[in-house]
């Protein structure tokens, strides 16, 4: 039954292992290397003699090798495209000097007669012509002379950095792997390439005053004038990483179960007690996997820099909350981990990953709950008098597993553990997705038996390691080792993005029984678990399965005064809040209400109400302290409110908003959200003037399949009241409440290389019916140059208003909508009336009657000269009722600092002349600026999801 539910392609590529014997009944790939590393050029010089035997049972008449240093050369490899995608520009900007590549000077076969070969289009794989078909069991040898070029290690940490280290990975050609087909992969900083197993000899000369540090067996290191040679064998590997370090020395560590070689240091933690830890995590992986087959582990600083413990790693040292032991140890087994299993397993890491993932980080679990069970999440800062009443305080080291992995789920982008490593949004990449794989098994051992699951892990890892695996062989191991159905765990929980959600829906007391209904709120397939807890101890557990929408079940009653769905939070289960029964009175979930001071993770056992300082700026009110409330956690959930009160005190009074917004997701593309807000807010726009919005709304949003991809459609429909309190003595012609419903769609491809947008936005009121149009391009080439394009149109399809109110505006809407973030709205004249917002015309010079009540078409664009100098100019026509239509202009010089962000604008010819020549000239600056923490902060979030 089983076997029929796994994806056809599993069984297909078990079946090719098994036909064309790649599981080693061959002899490996021959490959013999002599390489110089020459320093003052940052280039390696190599001479490669490789003899490819064809283990299949097809005739090649191809060959395919990877090069992945040459993903390093210009601005369209898959590297490249793989950064803009990740908002990272710095290999597009990056000089020819400071590229990596790859210059093959020959090619020719053991007749030394010359290979044509070629580049794939992602440039990092290279096409090699055979003379001679490649039969079934033959081979044939390749003569290769080529210089690799390194890049500095500032766009990944492969290459040399600037205290003259090295760090070699994936540094020389290595066969592609054919399995019946090529298995062809870019670089793109995955750290995921897909080689054949070879038996390889390096000799390996380099500078002497570097320290050396492999993963290759060190046959010897002879000594020359100025340089080293080490000679270095590697039996059934993929390939070489090569370390070489000018500030740390690499040591030895000789323990009982295996050799490490190591860089990693801890400061304040003394060498002696290092060596006491290192015994200790070796003994334990070597417990949970088995045997080494290698001579030597090398576990690297470098390594550990590029997939860290996340947590540990981002605050400064002097503040990190850990034990200095535990710190290290969770450093030093985390790097030796992934070691482990990278080397000896030969899993296709870029479509198979989440196996090495699973194994990871549940024995990464296993040693936290055997060494430090009470392990807090925020360590030492758990107990300080200001944390210690937080939840996430109160939480466990290893609830971050589902904890983090739920950051992505609650905001719709998490995906399935087998989708393809290079189709995995960053975050998910890098942390949701391993932590849920290890997760997954922690939550299988606790419904099975976790000697079952270590049993089925030190199996796999014994029967497979220097072999070629796929994911249907340790599934299957899993199947052998468990007494208890597992089918769900590989169709649902691996192979699927459904979330696991449950809740008590009824609970009947007899005298000797309880009658607990369970609801399966999502129809996943899996089991839950269910805890009787009576003082906040634990008196019984049961497991549940087959709940496809609701089951009642008959258990013993026990003295519990409370039922808890998942209460040690081994499932990642999508919504805690309803898990939970107390056995009294009327079975109502009584939950207590919890005031808290700031933001923090959500307790499933209170309804959370949090509350935290603010403080609001404009002219009009000064300085606006307050409170801020809401039931916002650092988790996203459906429904939000959020309230803002603040006291102005340059009006003495209240002002503030708030809003109440239900987020509603119905899939992961197409159609796949519905957003439902009331907002509300109240402010001063002039002395002794209030306004006051009121705003039901509903939005639709649209993205494609690929969640990597920037692509998204948005359909608003609001209805904006507004209501003013005018102060007598200013003349202000429009009435002073009004309504407006307003239709905006908007596309965009929020992309850092290439940017397009767009948008068509209707309002309608009394008095006036109007349509706008506004597109913006903005485009970086190849040579650096950035362009930025916007075109607006606006038109009046009706208007009956007066005064300008209502009207575009060439430079400085009104706003009467109020959605921008002026700081001085009503200001016509000093530093607050050159707050500049690109909307409407877009222009920078203010120019005489700059108000539109019939039509307006103008743009914008810039191109820089020099890093963030640019040229702008703004042109257009505007129209008014009655009047000829006019044409405007303005140009000037444009300090692009942060686009959207922080922008300066210094016009220079308009309409109005050579402004730059006229008095007053700092009154026609026109500046850009953001104060929002939350938009900020989207600079650093657009980079992860």
């Amino acid at each position: 039954m089983f076997l029929k539910r796994i994806p056809s392609f599993l069984i297909v590529t078990a079946k090719l292992y098994f036909i064309f014997g790649i599981s080693g009944v061959f002899a490996q790939h021959k490959n013999s290397l002599k390489a110089s590393l020459e320093s003052e050029t940052k280039e390696i010089n190599i001479q490669q003699e490789f003899e490819y035997i064809n283990e299949s049972q097809d005739t090649l008449n191809e060959l395919y090798f990877n090069d992945w240093t040459n993903a390093y050369s210009d601005k369209s490899t898959a590297l490249a495209k793989r950064f803009a995608e990740e908002f990272k520009k710095s290999l597009h900007l990056a000089k020819e000097k400071d590229r990596g590549k790859t210059e093959i000077f020959s090619v020719v076969d053991d007749e030394y007669r010359a290979i044509s070969w070629n580049r794939t289009s992602g440039k990092d794989i290279i096409k090699i012509e055979l003379n001679t078909p490649l039969l079934p069991g033959a081979s044939s040898k390749l003569f290769i002379t080529y210089r690799v070029k390194l890049p500095p290690n500032k766009y990944t940490p492969y290459g040399y950095n600037n205290d003259g280290g090295y760090y070699l990975k994936d540094w020389y050609l290595t066969p592609a792997v054919y399995d019946g087909q090529w298995q062809l992969y870019s670089n793109k900083n995955l750290e995921d390439l897909y080689t054949g197993i070879t038996d390889t000899n390096i000799i390996f000369s380099y500078p002497d005053s570097l320290f050396f540090g492999t993963n290759f067996k060190e046959v010897n290191i002879t000594g020359f004038p100025g340089k080293k040679q080490a000679t270095l064998e590697g039996v059934n590997r993929k390939s070489c990483y090569i370390i070489l370090n000018s500030l740390n020395k690499f040591t030895k560590h000789v323990t009982p179960e295996l050799i490490v070689v190591t860089d990693l240091r801890a400061t304040k933690y003394d060498e002696i007690s290092q060596g006491v830890s290192i015994n200790k995590i070796s003994r334990f992986i070597h417990d949970n996997l088995g045997d080494f087959p290698y001579e030597q582990l090398l576990v690297s600083e470098v390594d550990f820099n590029k997939n860290p413990i996340y947590g540990l790693n981002q605050l400064p040292s002097f503040i990190r909350p850990y034990d200095k032991q535990f710190q290290f140890e969770m450093t030093f087994m985390k790097t030796a981990l992934n070691s482990y299993i990278r080397e000896s397993i030969f899993l296709n890491p870029r479509k198979e990953k989440w196996v090495a993932d699973a194994v990871v980080n549940y024995i990464m679990i296993k040693f936290v709950e055997e060494f430090y069970p009470d392990q807090k999440l925020l360590g030492k800062l758990s107990k300080g008098w200001l944390i210690k009443g937080f939840h996430l305080a109160q939480m466990d080291f290893n609830e971050q597993y589902s904890f983090l992995y739920m950051f992505t789920a609650r905001k719709n982008l998490d995906q399935a553990l087998n989708t393809s490593n290079d189709s995995l949004i960053k975050f998910n990449q890098k942390i949701a997705n391993t932590y849920k794989a290890g997760l997954g098994l922690a939550y299988l051992a606790d419904y099975t038996s976790v000697d079952k699951v270590d049993i089925a892990i030190k199996e796999f890892y014994e029967q497979y390691k220097l072999k070629p695996v796929i994911p249907y062989d340790f599934v299957r191991l899993l199947k052998e080792n468990s007494e208890k159905d597992i089918d769900w765990f590989f169709k649902s929980y691996v192979s699927t993005d459904e979330r696991i959600d449950f809740k008590i829906s009824n609970v009947i007391k007899t005298q000797d029984s309880l009658y607990v209904t369970l609801k399966n709120k999502t129809g996943t397939d899996v089991p839950i678990s269910l805890f009787g807890l009576k003082k906040n101890k634990v008196v019984s557990e049961y497991w549940f399965d087959g709940i496809k929408t609701e089951e009642t079940f008959t258990i013993p009653r026990n003295l519990e005064d409370k039922l808890v769905l998942n209460y040690d939070h081994t499932i990642p289960e999508f919504n805690e809040r309803d898990n939970w029964k107390a056995l009294k009175g009327f079975f109502i979930s009584n939950k207590k209400l919890k005031f808290q001071f700031f933001k923090d993770a959500e307790d499933p056992y209170y309804n959370q109400i949090f509350y935290m300082p603010t403080l609001g700026f404009n002219i009009y009110d000064g300085l606006s302290p307050g409170i801020r409330f809401t039931n916002k956690t650092l988790l996203e959930r459906p429904f939000v409110f959020d309230f803002s009160p603040e006291y102005s005190f340059k009006e003495k009074t209240l002002v503030g908003k708030g809003k109440l917004t239900y987020r509603h997701y119905h899939g992961k593309s197409g159609f796949y959200v519905t957003n439902y807000a009331v907002r509300g807010s109240s402010s001063h726009f002039q002395v002794n003037s209030r306004y006051s919005t009121f705003t039901p709304s509903v939005s639709f949003g649209w993205r494609p399949a690929d969640l990597i991809s920037n692509k998204r459609q948005l359909l608003t429909l609001r209805y904006v009241n507004v209501f003013r309190n005018i102060d007598p003595s200013l003349d202000i012609e429009t009435d002073p409440d009004y309504s407006v419903l307003n239709a905006r769609f908007r596309n965009t491809n929020n992309g850092i290389i290439d940017y397009f947008s767009w948008f068509v936005d209707a309002q309608h009121s009394s008095d006036f019916t109007k349509l706008a149009f506004n597109l913006e391009y903005r485009k970086l080439f190849v040579n650096n140059t950035q362009f930025n394009f916007r075109f607006f149109a606006g038109k009046f399809l009706r208007n009956k208003t007066s005064g300008d109110y209502f009207s575009f505006a060439l430079d400085r809407p009104t706003d009467y909508l109020f959605d921008y973030n002026y700081l001085g709205r009503s200001e016509d004249s000093g530093i607050w009336s050159q707050q500049l917002i690109i909307a409407e015309g877009g222009f920078k010079s203010q120019l005489e009657n700059p108000f539109s009540n019939d039509w307006i078409a103008t743009t914008n664009s810039s191109v820089n000269i020099w890093r963030w100098v640019e040229l702008y100019g703004d042109l257009g026509f505007i129209k008014n009722q009655n009047q000829p239509t006019r044409f405007v202009y303005d140009s000037g010089i444009r300090l692009n600092l942060l686009t959207d962000y922080f922008e300066l604008y210094f016009p220079i010819y308009s309409n109005n002349g050579w402004e730059i020549a006229q008095p007053n000239y700092a009154e026609r600056i026109r500046f850009v600026i953001t104060l929002s923490p939350r938009t900020l902060l989207g600079l650093f979030t657009r980079k992860w999801f």
